[in-house]
Protein backbone atom coordinates (compact mmCIF):
# COMPACT_ATOMS: atom_id res chain seq x y z
CA UNK A 1 0.00 0.00 0.00
CA UNK A 2 1.41 3.38 -1.03
CA UNK A 3 1.25 5.79 1.93
CA UNK A 4 3.24 8.61 0.35
CA UNK A 5 1.37 11.92 0.01
CA UNK A 6 0.31 12.93 -3.52
CA UNK A 7 2.86 14.93 -5.47
CA UNK A 8 2.49 18.67 -5.00
CA UNK A 9 1.60 20.48 -8.23
CA UNK A 10 2.29 24.22 -8.41
CA UNK A 11 0.97 26.68 -10.96
CA UNK A 12 4.52 27.06 -12.24
CA UNK A 13 4.37 23.43 -13.34
CA UNK A 14 0.82 23.60 -14.66
CA UNK A 15 1.18 26.81 -16.70
CA UNK A 16 -1.43 29.44 -17.53
CA UNK A 17 -3.10 27.47 -20.34
CA UNK A 18 -3.35 24.43 -18.11
CA UNK A 19 -4.89 26.54 -15.37
CA UNK A 20 -7.46 28.04 -17.75
CA UNK A 21 -8.45 24.55 -18.94
CA UNK A 22 -8.82 23.51 -15.33
CA UNK A 23 -11.01 26.53 -14.51
CA UNK A 24 -13.13 25.94 -17.60
CA UNK A 25 -14.00 22.45 -16.40
CA UNK A 26 -14.89 23.58 -12.87
CA UNK A 27 -18.45 23.70 -11.57
CA UNK A 28 -18.43 27.50 -11.31
CA UNK A 29 -17.91 27.71 -15.08
CA UNK A 30 -21.21 26.00 -15.86
CA UNK A 31 -23.96 27.30 -18.12
CA UNK A 32 -26.77 29.68 -17.26
CA UNK A 33 -29.46 31.64 -19.04
CA UNK A 34 -28.14 34.21 -21.48
CA UNK A 35 -24.65 32.74 -22.00
CA UNK A 36 -24.10 32.28 -25.74
CA UNK A 37 -20.28 32.04 -25.48
CA UNK A 38 -18.47 31.60 -22.16
CA UNK A 39 -14.86 30.83 -21.24
CA UNK A 40 -12.64 30.00 -24.20
CA UNK A 41 -12.98 32.96 -26.57
CA UNK A 42 -11.72 36.56 -26.59
CA UNK A 43 -14.89 37.76 -24.86
CA UNK A 44 -18.05 36.25 -23.52
CA UNK A 45 -21.22 36.69 -25.57
CA UNK A 46 -24.27 37.35 -23.40
CA UNK A 47 -27.93 37.91 -24.19
CA UNK A 48 -29.82 40.39 -22.01
CA UNK A 49 -33.58 39.68 -21.85
CA UNK A 50 -35.74 42.22 -23.69
CA UNK A 51 -36.84 45.14 -21.54
CA UNK A 52 -34.13 44.59 -18.92
CA UNK A 53 -31.33 46.97 -17.91
CA UNK A 54 -27.75 45.67 -17.60
CA UNK A 55 -26.06 46.21 -14.23
CA UNK A 56 -22.26 46.10 -13.81
CA UNK A 57 -20.09 46.25 -10.69
CA UNK A 58 -16.50 45.36 -9.79
CA UNK A 59 -14.46 44.86 -6.63
CA UNK A 60 -10.74 44.36 -6.07
CA UNK A 61 -9.53 42.21 -3.15
CA UNK A 62 -5.85 42.30 -2.19
CA UNK A 63 -4.10 40.04 0.29
CA UNK A 64 -3.33 41.79 3.62
CA UNK A 65 -5.70 44.64 2.71
CA UNK A 66 -9.04 42.84 2.30
CA UNK A 67 -8.12 39.40 3.64
CA UNK A 68 -5.28 37.54 5.32
CA UNK A 69 -4.27 34.07 4.15
CA UNK A 70 -3.47 33.14 7.76
CA UNK A 71 -7.16 33.34 8.65
CA UNK A 72 -8.96 33.10 5.28
CA UNK A 73 -8.73 29.80 3.40
CA UNK A 74 -8.71 29.95 -0.44
CA UNK A 75 -12.35 28.83 -0.50
CA UNK A 76 -13.24 31.71 1.84
CA UNK A 77 -11.47 34.19 -0.45
CA UNK A 78 -13.39 32.85 -3.46
CA UNK A 79 -16.71 33.08 -1.63
CA UNK A 80 -16.10 36.62 -0.39
CA UNK A 81 -14.77 37.89 -3.73
CA UNK A 82 -18.10 37.03 -5.32
CA UNK A 83 -20.30 37.91 -2.33
CA UNK A 84 -19.15 41.54 -2.14
CA UNK A 85 -20.18 41.97 -5.77
CA UNK A 86 -23.47 40.14 -5.26
CA UNK A 87 -24.21 42.66 -2.53
CA UNK A 88 -23.80 45.57 -4.96
CA UNK A 89 -26.31 44.02 -7.36
CA UNK A 90 -28.65 43.35 -4.42
CA UNK A 91 -28.49 47.03 -3.43
CA UNK A 92 -29.90 47.95 -6.85
CA UNK A 93 -32.72 45.42 -6.54
CA UNK A 94 -31.18 43.46 -9.41
CA UNK A 95 -30.60 39.86 -10.44
CA UNK A 96 -26.92 38.75 -10.58
CA UNK A 97 -26.05 36.69 -13.66
CA UNK A 98 -22.47 36.62 -15.02
CA UNK A 99 -19.03 37.05 -13.44
CA UNK A 100 -15.59 37.81 -14.88
CA UNK A 101 -12.77 36.78 -12.54
CA UNK A 102 -9.17 38.02 -12.68
CA UNK A 103 -6.84 36.14 -10.33
CA UNK A 104 -3.15 36.79 -9.67
CA UNK A 105 -1.22 34.48 -7.32
CA UNK A 106 2.45 33.59 -6.79
CA UNK A 107 3.77 30.99 -9.26
CA UNK A 108 4.58 28.52 -6.47
CA UNK A 109 0.93 28.42 -5.33
CA UNK A 110 -0.47 24.89 -5.17
CA UNK A 111 -3.04 24.08 -7.85
CA UNK A 112 -5.28 22.72 -5.09
CA UNK A 113 -5.43 26.20 -3.52
CA UNK A 114 -6.72 27.67 -6.79
CA UNK A 115 -9.21 24.81 -7.12
CA UNK A 116 -10.45 25.61 -3.61
CA UNK A 117 -10.74 29.31 -4.48
CA UNK A 118 -13.07 28.54 -7.40
CA UNK A 119 -14.95 25.96 -5.34
CA UNK A 120 -15.69 28.62 -2.73
CA UNK A 121 -16.85 30.97 -5.46
CA UNK A 122 -19.09 28.21 -6.85
CA UNK A 123 -20.69 27.75 -3.43
CA UNK A 124 -21.69 31.42 -3.40
CA UNK A 125 -22.67 31.51 -7.08
CA UNK A 126 -24.54 28.24 -7.54
CA UNK A 127 -27.74 28.90 -5.56
CA UNK A 128 -28.18 32.20 -7.43
CA UNK A 129 -27.56 30.87 -10.94
CA UNK A 130 -24.44 33.01 -11.43
CA UNK A 131 -21.90 31.77 -14.00
CA UNK A 132 -18.23 32.67 -14.46
CA UNK A 133 -18.00 33.53 -18.16
CA UNK A 134 -14.38 34.71 -18.41
CA UNK A 135 -11.57 36.61 -16.75
CA UNK A 136 -7.79 36.47 -16.58
CA UNK A 137 -4.98 34.76 -14.68
CA UNK A 138 -1.52 36.05 -13.87
CA UNK A 139 1.52 35.35 -11.74
CA UNK A 140 1.82 37.74 -8.80
CA UNK A 141 5.20 38.91 -7.45
CA UNK A 142 3.64 39.13 -3.99
CA UNK A 143 0.39 37.93 -2.51
CA UNK A 144 -3.00 37.11 -3.91
CA UNK A 145 -5.00 39.67 -5.89
CA UNK A 146 -8.58 39.05 -7.01
CA UNK A 147 -10.78 41.25 -9.17
CA UNK A 148 -14.37 40.23 -9.89
CA UNK A 149 -16.65 42.03 -12.32
CA UNK A 150 -20.27 40.99 -11.90
CA UNK A 151 -23.02 41.67 -14.40
CA UNK A 152 -26.69 41.55 -13.53
CA UNK A 153 -30.05 42.46 -14.98
CA UNK A 154 -33.00 44.51 -13.77
CA UNK A 155 -36.52 44.30 -15.19
CA UNK A 156 -37.52 47.78 -13.98
CA UNK A 157 -35.89 50.79 -12.36
CA UNK A 158 -32.78 50.11 -10.23
CA UNK A 159 -32.75 51.57 -6.72
CA UNK A 160 -30.25 54.43 -6.53
CA UNK A 161 -28.44 56.22 -3.71
CA UNK A 162 -29.65 59.55 -5.04
CA UNK A 163 -33.40 59.17 -4.50
CA UNK A 164 -33.76 59.76 -0.74
CA UNK A 165 -36.38 62.37 0.16
CA UNK A 166 -36.84 64.66 3.15
CA UNK A 167 -39.07 62.96 5.70
CA UNK A 168 -38.13 59.43 4.61
CA UNK A 169 -37.63 56.73 7.22
CA UNK A 170 -34.10 55.26 7.34
CA UNK A 171 -34.03 51.47 7.76
CA UNK A 172 -31.55 48.59 7.62
CA UNK A 173 -31.88 44.83 7.15
CA UNK A 174 -30.54 42.24 9.57
CA UNK A 175 -28.04 43.32 12.22
CA UNK A 176 -24.75 45.21 12.15
CA UNK A 177 -21.28 44.77 13.62
CA UNK A 178 -21.05 40.99 13.22
CA UNK A 179 -18.30 41.06 10.58
CA UNK A 180 -16.21 43.56 12.54
CA UNK A 181 -16.52 41.37 15.63
CA UNK A 182 -15.38 38.38 13.55
CA UNK A 183 -12.41 40.29 12.19
CA UNK A 184 -11.40 41.29 15.72
CA UNK A 185 -11.55 37.66 16.87
CA UNK A 186 -9.48 36.48 13.90
CA UNK A 187 -6.91 39.22 14.44
CA UNK A 188 -6.32 38.39 18.10
CA UNK A 189 -6.48 34.63 17.45
CA UNK A 190 -9.30 32.14 17.98
CA UNK A 191 -7.61 30.42 20.93
CA UNK A 192 -7.25 33.74 22.74
CA UNK A 193 -10.89 34.56 21.98
CA UNK A 194 -11.98 31.25 23.52
CA UNK A 195 -9.77 31.83 26.56
CA UNK A 196 -11.48 35.21 26.99
CA UNK A 197 -14.77 33.35 27.40
CA UNK A 198 -16.33 33.60 23.94
CA UNK A 199 -18.41 30.48 23.26
CA UNK A 200 -17.68 28.37 20.18
CA UNK A 201 -21.16 28.98 18.72
CA UNK A 202 -20.77 32.74 18.94
CA UNK A 203 -17.21 32.58 17.64
CA UNK A 204 -18.37 30.54 14.64
CA UNK A 205 -21.19 33.03 13.94
CA UNK A 206 -19.01 36.12 13.92
CA UNK A 207 -16.06 34.63 12.02
CA UNK A 208 -18.32 33.16 9.35
CA UNK A 209 -19.97 36.56 8.92
CA UNK A 210 -16.56 38.04 8.17
CA UNK A 211 -15.11 35.24 6.03
CA UNK A 212 -18.30 34.26 4.17
CA UNK A 213 -20.73 37.18 4.17
CA UNK A 214 -24.25 36.59 2.91
CA UNK A 215 -25.33 39.04 0.22
CA UNK A 216 -28.98 40.06 0.62
CA UNK A 217 -29.95 39.22 -2.97
CA UNK A 218 -33.46 37.92 -2.25
CA UNK A 219 -34.07 40.84 0.07
CA UNK A 220 -32.82 43.30 -2.54
CA UNK A 221 -35.14 41.89 -5.18
CA UNK A 222 -38.14 42.04 -2.85
CA UNK A 223 -37.35 45.59 -1.74
CA UNK A 224 -36.63 46.59 -5.33
CA UNK A 225 -40.21 45.69 -6.27
CA UNK A 226 -41.86 47.12 -3.16
CA UNK A 227 -43.74 50.41 -3.09
CA UNK A 228 -42.29 53.24 -1.04
CA UNK A 229 -38.56 52.40 -1.34
CA UNK A 230 -36.64 55.47 -2.49
CA UNK A 231 -32.85 55.02 -1.99
CA UNK A 232 -30.81 51.90 -1.25
CA UNK A 233 -27.15 50.97 -0.67
CA UNK A 234 -25.27 48.02 0.82
CA UNK A 235 -23.39 48.40 4.10
CA UNK A 236 -19.85 47.62 3.00
CA UNK A 237 -17.90 50.49 4.62
CA UNK A 238 -19.99 50.91 7.76
CA UNK A 239 -23.37 52.47 8.49
CA UNK A 240 -21.92 55.93 9.19
CA UNK A 241 -20.05 56.03 5.89
CA UNK A 242 -22.71 54.37 3.72
CA UNK A 243 -25.54 56.56 5.00
CA UNK A 244 -23.25 59.46 4.21
CA UNK A 245 -23.11 58.28 0.59
CA UNK A 246 -26.91 58.37 0.39
CA UNK A 247 -27.07 61.82 1.96
CA UNK A 248 -24.44 63.31 -0.34
CA UNK A 249 -25.90 61.80 -3.51
CA UNK A 250 -29.44 62.81 -2.55
CA UNK A 251 -28.60 66.24 -1.12
CA UNK A 252 -30.25 65.47 2.23
CA UNK A 253 -29.33 65.03 5.89
CA UNK A 254 -30.26 62.29 8.36
CA UNK A 255 -30.86 61.70 12.05
CA UNK A 256 -30.15 58.23 13.49
CA UNK A 257 -31.35 56.97 16.88
CA UNK A 258 -28.50 54.86 18.24
CA UNK A 259 -30.67 52.71 20.50
CA UNK A 260 -32.59 51.51 17.44
CA UNK A 261 -29.54 50.33 15.46
CA UNK A 262 -29.80 46.49 15.40
CA UNK A 263 -26.76 44.79 16.94
CA UNK A 264 -26.60 40.97 17.06
CA UNK A 265 -26.36 39.23 20.43
CA UNK A 266 -23.15 37.51 19.28
CA UNK A 267 -21.62 40.91 18.53
CA UNK A 268 -22.48 42.23 22.00
CA UNK A 269 -21.10 39.09 23.64
CA UNK A 270 -17.90 39.31 21.58
CA UNK A 271 -17.45 42.94 22.62
CA UNK A 272 -17.94 42.01 26.28
CA UNK A 273 -15.52 39.08 26.14
CA UNK A 274 -12.86 40.65 23.92
CA UNK A 275 -12.92 44.23 25.17
CA UNK A 276 -14.40 45.70 22.00
CA UNK A 277 -17.10 48.29 21.39
CA UNK A 278 -20.24 46.70 19.91
CA UNK A 279 -21.76 50.05 18.94
CA UNK A 280 -18.61 51.15 17.11
CA UNK A 281 -18.44 47.83 15.29
CA UNK A 282 -22.06 48.29 14.21
CA UNK A 283 -21.68 51.90 13.05
CA UNK A 284 -18.16 51.93 11.64
CA UNK A 285 -16.92 48.34 11.31
CA UNK A 286 -18.19 47.67 7.79
CA UNK A 287 -18.43 44.48 5.70
CA UNK A 288 -21.83 43.49 7.07
CA UNK A 289 -23.35 43.70 3.57
CA UNK A 290 -26.80 44.48 4.94
CA UNK A 291 -29.07 46.75 2.91
CA UNK A 292 -29.53 50.34 4.07
CA UNK A 293 -32.50 52.21 2.63
CA UNK A 294 -34.82 55.17 2.87
CA UNK A 295 -38.56 54.82 2.36
CA UNK A 296 -41.89 56.55 2.64
CA UNK A 297 -42.61 56.51 6.41
CA UNK A 298 -46.22 55.57 5.70
CA UNK A 299 -44.97 52.34 4.08
CA UNK A 300 -42.37 51.44 6.76
CA UNK A 301 -44.61 49.11 8.79
CA UNK A 302 -45.77 47.29 5.64
CA UNK A 303 -42.19 46.91 4.40
CA UNK A 304 -40.98 45.65 7.78
CA UNK A 305 -43.70 43.00 7.98
CA UNK A 306 -43.48 42.10 4.31
CA UNK A 307 -39.73 41.57 4.16
CA UNK A 308 -39.58 39.23 7.13
CA UNK A 309 -42.55 37.25 5.77
CA UNK A 310 -40.99 36.99 2.29
CA UNK A 311 -37.36 36.31 3.24
CA UNK A 312 -37.10 35.78 6.99
CA UNK A 313 -34.88 38.86 7.29
CA UNK A 314 -35.90 41.67 9.66
CA UNK A 315 -36.00 45.32 8.62
CA UNK A 316 -35.47 47.94 11.34
CA UNK A 317 -36.27 51.64 11.14
CA UNK A 318 -33.36 53.50 12.75
CA UNK A 319 -33.91 57.14 11.84
CA UNK A 320 -35.26 59.79 9.53
CA UNK A 321 -34.08 61.87 6.57
CA UNK A 322 -33.94 65.44 7.87
CA UNK A 323 -31.59 68.34 8.59
CA UNK A 324 -28.70 69.89 6.71
CA UNK A 325 -27.74 68.33 3.38
CA UNK A 326 -24.85 65.89 3.75
CA UNK A 327 -24.94 65.93 7.56
CA UNK A 328 -25.77 62.90 9.73
CA UNK A 329 -26.64 63.39 13.40
CA UNK A 330 -26.49 60.36 15.71
CA UNK A 331 -28.46 60.78 18.94
CA UNK A 332 -28.80 58.77 22.16
CA UNK A 333 -32.05 57.78 23.87
CA UNK A 334 -32.34 61.26 25.39
CA UNK A 335 -31.90 62.93 21.99
CA UNK A 336 -28.38 64.21 22.71
CA UNK A 337 -25.91 64.16 19.78
CA UNK A 338 -23.17 61.50 19.95
CA UNK A 339 -19.91 61.64 17.99
CA UNK A 340 -19.46 58.63 15.68
CA UNK A 341 -16.29 57.61 13.87
CA UNK A 342 -16.49 57.13 10.11
CA UNK A 343 -16.03 53.73 8.50
CA UNK A 344 -13.19 52.34 6.43
CA UNK A 345 -11.78 54.35 3.55
CA UNK A 346 -8.76 53.49 1.38
CA UNK A 347 -5.75 55.85 1.32
CA UNK A 348 -6.55 57.31 4.76
CA UNK A 349 -4.09 56.61 7.53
Amino acid sequence: MNTEPPERVSLGGLGERGLIRRIRKSAVAGSSAGVEVGIGDDTAVLAVPPGHKLLATTDLLIEDVHFRRLSAAPADVGWKALAVNLSDIAAMGGIPRWALVALAVPADTDVEAVDAFYAGMAEAAGPLGVTVVGGDTSASPGGWMVNVTLLGIHPGEPRLRSHARAGDAVAVTGSLGVSAAGLHALEIGLDRARQAGLADAQLAEITRAHLRPQARVAEGRWLGRALGIHAMIDCSDGLATDLGHICRESGVGARVQLEKVPVAAATREAARALGGDAREWALSGGEDYELLLTCDPAEAAHLTAGLVEATGTPLTVIGRVEGTAGEIVFVDAAGAPVAVRGGFEHFHG
